[in-house]
């Protein structure tokens, strides 16, 4: 495996040493085909050194089944990324990230907004416990990492219709996950739901749902990721208007009795 070895000065003044591995080298380009815009080395260093770190615990506790290096470049890592797509010209300072698991998507987009302040939030304790590390190892500010469940935060004041860009993926249905999602957004805020082939499907299933949680549905964004041959979606949902101060009902009732159509 070839390593290239980069120093680079961060604003604070420190410096840091992070190797990249040359198959991450490839992640600068294939994000400026996806998006048009560029990854700098900072970037790149930090994410490789979050590559190792999600390789190291993921044989101690379950955070992601791709192990495969490119897999885990183009799957995780430059598809979390391609919320660029719609994110770019969008505010941005409070996001939360909804059932993140390894970090996907939200650790990523840290590093390519540093100025964000994001919420990562996961009901499983190791998992949240692999984040804080991530965090801590990567000096990343403004990031937070809780142990709850969305339906709880839902009801929460100081999370309840709070965030600018609330995020998931690979968390739950379209019509489970907007009641997870919608609540924690504010009024001309967005939900934004990664989505594979179902996505289109499952976007008529929650009409209703979105409606009566206070969204409104903006057209999806279809991605291309290379090498990959299911097609994937960016799923955005407007908030504009409250979400009724029933939901998100208790914790596992979303799932259990989805909001339908009809």
């Amino acid at each position: 495996m070839i390593l290239l070895i980069v120093a680079n000065q961060k604003s604070d003044g420190k410096r840091y040493n992070f190797p990249i591995m040359k198959n991450f080298d490839l992640l600068s380009q294939e994000f400026e085909d996806l998006t048009g815009d560029s990854l700098n080395i900072a970037q790149l260093a930090s994410a490789h050194r979050y590559a190792d770190l999600l390789a190291e615990w993921n044989q101690k506790i379950n955070l992601t089944s791709i192990n495969d290096p490119d897999e885990v470049r183009i799957k995780h890592f430059l598809d979390s990324l391609s919320c660029h797509l719609v994110l770019s010209n969008r505010p941005k300072t409070r996001v939360i990230d909804i059932g993140t698991g390894g970090g996907f998507p939200g650790l990523p987009l840290k590093l390519l907004y540093p100025e964000m302040n994001l919420i990562l939030a996961d009901s499983v304790a190791k998992k949240t416990a692999f984040l804080s590390l991530v965090v801590q190892e990567l000096d990343l500010d403004q990031v937070a990492v809780l142990t709850e469940r969305a339906e709880t935060l839902g009801q929460m004041p100081e999370h309840r219709e709070q965030y600018d860009l609330a995020l998931a993926r690979a968390v739950a249905n379209l019509p489970v996950l907007v009641e997870y999602l919608l609540p924690l957004v504010k009024v001309g805020g967005i939900m934004l739901a990664q989505k594979g082939e179902t996505a289109i499907q499952e976007l008529a299933q929650a009409k209703e749902a979105i409606a009566l949680l206070g969204g409104k549905s903006l057209p999806p964004v279809e991605v291309q990721l290379p090498k990959a041959r299911d097609k994937r979606y960016l799923l955005v949902i407007e908030k504009s208007a409250l979400t009724p101060s029933t939901y998100p009902r208790r914790v596992g009732i979303p799932a259990k009795r989805p909001l339908k159509n009809g």
